[in-house]
């Protein structure tokens, strides 16, 4: 079999975008590509690119799922066939049998028992006057940190030793070659000996949203340099698809995220009050970031230093952001460069205030328009016009459409009735797709006719809809996920009630559980490309909706589980006779109590 590290690159390689696009004609709609489907006959586009989720989905014939799913479909190929053709698109070369890679030669689940172990005697160290004095005197004495703040993020030190934590890592039965692909020590190039990877720092342990110490960060206690030292890819991390303090962060963000440059930041915003504060890992934020940010809340605000990197930093955040339709806003600072500096400043009140005062999303995209014309020239005023009611016209609320039209009149010194005009005729276009592409799927959904796929779901519709609640939130959210899969929710596939979806339920589990970590584009090993379709569906529906809180993940086990009771109840003759038997009993137990 093709290993996980060279389907994840073949996957990189092959950006979805121009691998349809070579066989679609694609055309952009917000953040999105529409175009004709090529797998059934249509006039109207119903056939959608979502590069935030590097998916595709058409909402007339229901064919949907990644870039291998599209070739699977297109060229009639089947999952491994699908591999070897984007392969050689893309110029990789597939290790014949035998020659699979060793992914670093250890597992997943080892890495995060090492790091687990080692976050561990950072922490004493921190508490240990002897290795961890400087270390809780920057913390408390210079950053103003409580030790309650210092528990909760699991801050330690590393001591000023080469070997320390080797050894202690040795002691307890790792070896020199997890302990490098770990990041945990380095090999010395000429006495080929290991050596700790972090010296002399505060050490910031990086945990996901399931509960595990992924990587480090670590921030110098001298002048070294470099001033942050992170934990690099390993097989169980890979910093662009993380994002500091998430782990706290996601149950205090359904309506807005903080973006920080440092774990600094973060951790003093989590103090003062802000716990939906996060960072990226020591980079310039990403698009595979920026679709973490989607899954979890509808607004960003940025909130990097004042200096030229931040401010470069902060432009590229504010595009990727963009892109995956999150409202974002940048946070301007008057009298400190950073979060932490303004809260020691003028306090967390004022930082509060300060939050709703960011420059929106708007004016920096009407920013960008304007900068591309001039406007002295006619031509260059209707060009930046018409970009600008397409801008506006995504924009759903009417109070806050008429305030950008007000803001992009004044600028461009155009009549407000004829832009105005302009962006409700492009809305009222977009409003008839949209309309369009929900009621086709609605109708798919509730009334499940000529249901090729899920043969069940028209029998129980209500027990087909809690199935397909819960297996959306499962493919998008990591975490329920994870529960999922290692029986803390109390669900089999037993629970379900239709065989297509005990099949999802258990691919999902098995993927969470896998060594090498979850995948989604595995799931092409066991469905083909009409099932695969009706998995992106389950996604993409359950994305659309407001709410994907804890609160429905639970609702949809419950509501399942009733499902599954009523079927067992109808499908067994004696049900009704155990029950009076059992009320009998019961009856008897209280009488004698």
């Amino acid at each position: 079999m093709i290993s996980r590290a060279i389907i994840d690159e073949i996957i990189f390689r092959n950006d979805i975008e121009q691998v349809i696009g070579s066989y679609v004609t694609l055309k952009r709609a917000g953040s999105n590509m529409n175009g004709l489907c090529p797998f059934h006959s249509e006039k109207t586009p119903s056939f959608t690119v979502f590069p935030a989720t590097k998916s595709f989905y058409c909402f007339g014939c229901g064919a949907g799922g990644d870039v291998i799913s599209f070739v699977m479909r297109h060229e009639n190929l089947d999952y491994v066939d699908a591999l070897e053709f984007l392969a050689a698109r893309a110029g990789i070369t597939i290790p014949v049998d035998g020659e699979s890679e060793k992914q670093n030669g250890i597992p997943r689940k080892r890495v995060y028992e090492m790091n687990l172990a080692a976050a561990r005697f950072f922490r004493d160290c921190l508490y240990d006057e002897k290795y961890g004095k400087a270390a809780m005197e920057y913390l408390v004495g210079k950053r103003k940190l409580d030790m309650a703040t210092i528990k909760h993020f699991g801050i330690g030190c590393s001591p000023d030793n080469a070997w320390m934590l080797t050894n202690h890592m040795k002691r307890l039965g790792y070896n020199d070659e997890e302990l490098s692909a770990g990041f945990l020590c380095g090999i010395g190039k000429n006495s080929g000996k290991p050596y700790d990877y972090f010296r002399n720092r505060v050490i910031f342990p990086i945990i996901d949203t399931t509960g595990n110490v992924v990587a480090f960060g670590g921030r110098v206690l001298d002048d070294s340099k470099p001033k942050y030292l992170n934990t690099s890819d390993t097989p169980a991390f890979k910093k662009s698809r993380h994002l500091f303090a998430l782990n706290f962060a996601r149950k205090h963000c359904e309506e807005r995220m903080i973006l920080c440059e440092g774990y600094m930041d973060v951790v003093a915003l989590h103090a003062a009050g802000f716990e939906n504060a996060v960072a990226t890992l020591g980079t310039a934020i990403t698009s595979e970031q920026a679709r973490i940010f989607a899954k979890y809340t509808k607004q960003v605000i940025i909130c990097y230093d004042s200096d030229d990197a931040g401010q470069t930093a902060a432009n590229k955040a504010i595009r990727l952001l963009s892109e995956v339709g999150i409202d974002v806003r940048v946070l301007r600072l008057e009298g400190a460069k950073d979060p932490d500096e303004y809260i020691k400043k003028f306090g967390a009140d004022a930082f509060g205030r300060v939050l709703d005062a960011g420059v929106t999303g708007f004016d920096f995209k009407l920013g960008n328009i304007i900068k591309k014309y001039n406007l002295a020239v006619s031509e260059d005023v209707i060009k930046a016009s018409a970009e600008v009611s397409q801008l506006i016209a995504y924009t759903n609320s009417e109070v806050e459409r008429e305030l950008c039209i007000r803001k992009a009149v004044d600028i461009l010194k155009v009549p407000f009735e004829a832009m105005k005009n302009d962006v409700e005729r492009i809305r009222r276009g977009l409003l008839r797709e949209m309309k369009k592409k929900q009621s086709e799927a609605a109708q798919m959904s509730v009334k499940n006719l000529d249901d090729r796929v899920n043969t069940d779901a028209s029998r129980n519709v209500r027990g087909s809809r809690a199935e397909e609640t819960l297996l959306g939130l499962m493919l998008i959210f990591d975490e329920f996920r994870h529960e999922a899969a290692t029986g803390k929710i109390g669900l089999s596939s037993e629970d379900f009630v239709t065989a297509f979806g005990k099949r999802v339920f258990d691919s999902l589990c098995r993927l969470e559980l896998d060594e090498q970590g979850f995948s989604k584009s595995l799931l092409g090993l066991d469905f083909n490309a009409d099932e695969l379709g009706r998995i992106e569906r389950i996604e993409l529906e359950r994305r659309s909706l407001a709410r994907n809180d804890r609160e429905v993940f639970l609702a949809s086990i419950a509501a399942l589980k009733k499902e599954k009771a009523t079927v067992n109840s109808e499908n067994d003759p004696f049900a009704d006779l155990r029950l009076k038997q059992e009320l009998n009993k019961r009856a008897k137990e209280n009488k004698n109590t």
